[in-house]
């Protein structure tokens, strides 16, 4: 039921820029990541960036809209409003979205979602290829302590999603609406809560993805986590899928756990793709912010071009390729499964002739 390949990758849908990648030639990224605003209003217990410590800065909005253009002439395909702070707490939001659209870039937001009222869902829906809301138990007591708030924003998200959902019935966009939920401890009894709410109030579907540890995280709770009683949970959630609806429990990176090595032993992702921090800095790997030696430049200083094609980018990836050793990196890595696609490219079995 993982129509939107969730739990696997899709970069065997641009060949002609892996085919670059192949020959040698320089590519410029697929995928961006941005994160407009570095303040969250949310404290989840699960996050993953808490050492960024949520910030009050935002991404200047005349220069951020100048680099979107400027990515779009560079072959940026999509852009992913996320990072380490709620994204709709940027007044400027919905502009990004629009100059976004008006170059060529698909946009795509992960959210907790208190914020996405109407006025704004009538904006950004009709120019956005998706939505996931990190959405993370079935009653407002979990929720609350979770995502450390208010238990009022439960029902607040709700009826957002609803009003999200009903706008893109009516009016035939086809902007995707889901749910994201981490399985913990304190939430896995209600997933299949969160199943039906999220199939009743019009959403595609819910995620129902495992926890990953990043290192520099201040949280440490849940690094010893296991999933390996939870695939009886993965079939019980099957009951609520439909031609329309659909529960993606990720059972491949949940099997990573126990996984003793990577397949492969060098990162080769991160040429295709990107991530802009609430600074505007840009950097190689979201899982080493403030690392330096990832640092490729800052967007309010010089131009995407320049910043890709600088000495401190060339001399990040040829540390990659030498030194980083991915047994080190963080569990279920968003480039995982782009650089298992990758190894294989470059490293092929026996025998690929008989197709």
């Amino acid at each position: 039921m993982d129509k939107y390949r969730i739990d696997s990758h899709k970069l065997m849908y641009h060949v002609p820029r892996v085919n670059d990648w192949l020959v040698g030639k320089g590519v410029y990224p697929i995928y961006m990541e941005s994160s407009p605003s570095g303040a969250c209003n949310h404290r989840c217990v699960f996050c993953a960036l808490d050492f960024m410590e949520y910030k009050p800065r935002f991404l200047d909005a005349e220069i951020f809209l100048k680099r979107i253009a400027e990515l779009g002439e560079l072959g940026l395909k999509s852009m992913m409003y996320g990072g380490e702070g709620e994204p709709l707490l940027h007044k400027r939001i919905a502009d990004f979205v629009r100059q976004a659209k008006r170059c060529g870039i698909d946009n795509a937001f992960t959210t907790n979602g208190v914020l996405l009222k109407k006025e704004l869902a009538e904006q950004i829906l009709p120019l956005t290829e998706w939505i996931k809301v990190s959405f993370n138990a079935g009653t407002r007591e979990t929720y609350a302590a979770v995502h450390r708030t208010k238990s009022e924003d439960f029902d607040t998200t709700v009826r957002n999603l609803q009003a999200a959902a009903e706008l893109k019935r009516s009016r035939l966009w086809q902007c995707t609406l889901g749910m994201q939920m981490i399985l913990l401890p304190e939430n896995r009894h209600e997933a299949v809560t969160l199943a039906g709410l999220a199939r009743d109030i019009g959403l595609n579907y819910l995620v129902i993805k495992p926890y990953s540890q990043h290192p520099l995280s201040k949280t440490d709770k849940y690094k010893n986590v296991n999933y390996i009683n939870d695939l009886e949970l993965a079939e019980e959630l099957q009951q609520f899928n439909t031609d329309g609806y659909s529960v993606i429990f990720r059972v491949r990176a949940m099997a990573k756990w126990d996984e003793a090595q990577h397949p492969y032993n060098r990162c080769m992702g991160l040429p295709f793709w990107s991530y802009i921090d609430a600074g505007g800095n840009v950097w190689g790997c979201s899982m080493f912010l403030g690392d330096e030696r990832f640092l490729y430049g800052n967007i309010n200083e010089n131009a995407f071009q320049e910043i890709w094609e600088g000495e401190r980018r060339r001399k990040s990836l040829e540390w990659v390729q030498k030194e980083l050793d991915p047994c080190n990196c963080r569990v279920n890595c968003r480039m995982d499964e782009i650089n298992r696609y990758l190894w294989e490219l470059r490293n092929p079995p026996e025998h690929v002739n008989f197709i």
